[in-house]
């Protein structure tokens, strides 16, 4: 199983981002859940929002008026629209699965795609 982050970038604050996570090996019937997390230098990862099979989603509190999760299951893809950028965003940004199934109680994690925002 991979994923395969990307869409990370310089934005000013105000602007919006698109992240993508590609996923490979693994049949979305056997995708629990995905999410994306961040990790700003000298903080620890911290939960961004998931989304289930089915849809259900939920967001960090302080993000969910400003970025929205989807998954586009014919194309394997997740994504993460992050609008009204703010410098305090900037951090690594990581996309996780869960599995079901025979891949259940295993989590997966991409390589992290980076955000900066500027003042």
């Amino acid at each position: 199983v991979q994923l395969q982050a990307s869409g990370g970038g310089l934005v000013q604050a105000g602007g919006s981002l698109r992240l993508s996570c590609a996923t490979s090996g693994i049949r979305s019937s056997s995708i629990y859940s995905m999410g994306w997390y961040r990790q700003a230098p000298g903080k620890q990862r911290e939960l961004v929002a998931r989304i289930r099979s089915g849809g259900p989603t939920n967001y960090a509190d302080s993000l969910k008026d400003r970025f929205t999760i989807t998954r586009d299951i014919a194309k394997n893809t997740m994504y993460l629209q992050m609008d009204n950028l703010k410098p305090e965003d900037t951090a690594v940004y990581y996309c996780n699965l869960e599995g079901t199934n025979q891949f259940r109680g295993r989590q997966y994690w991409g390589q992290g795609t980076q955000v900066t925002v500027s003042s």
